[in-house]
This record gives C-alpha cells, structure tokens and sequence, in this order.
C-alpha cells in the first residue's frame, strides 16, 4: 500500500491530540475510519507508531520521530501549497508584549511589500514552535541557545521596575537596579529577559521566586510576594491593576531579538521580514 496524504495527516492529528476522538472531530471523520487509516500507516511503514489504551493515546519512539519529521514536511508543503495560490503568508511567533506602534508599522509595512499575510502567534516555547514549523519567524527578548536556530538583534529597550501596587516601593519616583536585590526577585524563567545573573554575584537577591510566563508572573507580584523588571513597553501594554511601574535607573538594556529556523534562511520571505524588521524603528 502506498502512503498518502490522508494517512499523515491523520497521524499528525491524532499524535498531537492524543485522541482519536478530538482528532476524528478536526478532521471530520469517524473514530472506526480514523482507526483504519492509521492501522494503514502502520503497516505501510512496518512499525507501530501509537499504544493505544481505553483511557490514552501515547507516541511510540518510532512516532514521536516521525511526528517531528511529519510536522516540518507538512508545514513546508502547506506553505508551498499557499504560496502556489497567491497567498503567501508569514507566522511571526512572540511569548509577550511586542513594542507597539513598532510591530503595527513592521507588519503593514512587511504586508506592503511583499502582498502576504503576517499573523502573530504567541508561544511560551519558542523554540519547538519554530523547529515544529507551527511558526516561521520569532520575536523574543530571552538570549535563546538552541541547535539550528539562527539570531540577530534588532534593537534595545529600557527597563522599569515590576512591584506590588500596595508597597511602599510603589510611591517611589524611580529605583536603582541595585535596589531590587533587597527583595524577592520574581524570575520568568521561559520567556523574561530579567535573570540572577545580571548582578555580580556579590550583589545578586537572595531569594528568586520561578515561574513560567508572563501572566504568573505579573500574579506573583501583585500579590506582593517579590518584585522584577519588565520593559517599558510591555509596562504599557500589560496593565494590572495590582503591579505598579517604577522607572529603573542602571539597569542593562533589553535586546529584542528575532529568531528563524537556520535550515529556511534562503526563504525569501523569511528574509524580507528580517529586513524590515531592521529598518523599521
């Protein structure tokens, strides 16, 4: 039997949901079909990709291979397939709040020039969304060390202080960067731009608070359990009516940097996008 389409699109689904309910229910077919065409798939390539129980739906090693290989192929054949009917388009990946008016002017400028379509996807990990293909591009503010990733940076921001509205810190005109040590220091450790390691280590806080975006983290500090640094940028556009901004002085820039996948760097609307996203300030 020949492998088509059908049979790794249905693989994808049902290997990203995990369930041949959820999966039969996106691709608008019957679990007893759905069921078939991967029995079909499994037979066609000599091995089994999924374990199959009453409750689960788990990813032998064999499938989560080619689940990773399947998602970039599909991604490129989709794009190609768009592309063919003009109408190109770009996924531009970000975990927070994107400097604005800048990435307003960025996109229509980008839409301008090029006629595609540029859509923001915001993803905590970055880094597997590019690598899986679920986006092209990525704008970050995390130094991001990954196999196969390429990087530049486009520009800096400054940095404000994060603290709770009913602290005393709060009435403060301005805070030395030296001054948060004192405190908590609430650390997002997927995608913030504020680590430990800024301060030398004679002068790094004592206790940092972890956690994993930028919506726990602006819940930690409202609720007064320690302070952090965020850009001016994201303190306009993510306004919480408990966290308080204060001006920071001495505090080391924030570089905005833009990622995508090292194997597509001939792609030329990957590299238009990184033209104007150079220009555009």
């Amino acid at each position: 039997m020949e492998v088509e389409l059908r049979h790794l699109r249905a693989f994808v689904a049902v290997a990203t949901r995990r369930s041949f309910t959820a999966a039969g229910g996106d691709l608008l077919i019957t679990q007893p079909a759905l069921s078939r065409t991967i029995q079909q798939l499994e037979a066609a390539v000599g091995a089994r990709l999924l374990e199959r129980t009453s409750r689960s739906v788990e990813l032998t090693d064999t499938g989560r291979e080619l689940l990773e290989r399947l998602r970039v192929v599909l991604h490129d054949l989709d794009a190609a397939l768009i592309a063919a009917r003009g109408r190109a388009s770009l996924r531009i990946g970000f975990q927070w709040a994107l400097p604005d008016p800048w990435i307003s002017d960025l996109l229509a400028a980008f839409e301008t020039a090029t006629g595609a379509t540029a859509t923001l996807v915001r993803r905590d990990d970055i880094v597997t969304a590019l690598h899986s293909g679920d986006v092209d591009v990525a704008l970050v503010r995390a130094p991001v060390h990954a196999s196969g990733i390429t990087q530049t940076v486009l520009f800096e921001e400054e940095r404000v202080a994060a603290v709770s509205a009913e602290s005393p810190l709060a009435a403060r005109a301005e805070l030395e960067w030296a001054e948060l040590t004192a405190y908590p220091l609430v650390v997002n450790t997927v995608s913030g731009a504020t680590s430990a390691d800024l301060w030398p280590p004679e002068q790094r806080p004592e206790r940092v608070l972890e956690c994993g975006s930028y919506d726990e983290w602006l819940a930690i500090i409202a609720a007064g359990r320690g302070v952090g640094s965020t850009t001016t940028s994201a303190a306009e556009t993510h306004i919480h009516a408990r966290v308080a901004h204060v001006p920071l002085t001495g505090a080391p820039p924030v570089a905005v940097r833009l990622l995508w996948p090292t194997r597509r760097r001939s792609d030329a609307l990957l590299r238009r996008f990184g033209e104007l996203a150079s220009a555009v300030r």
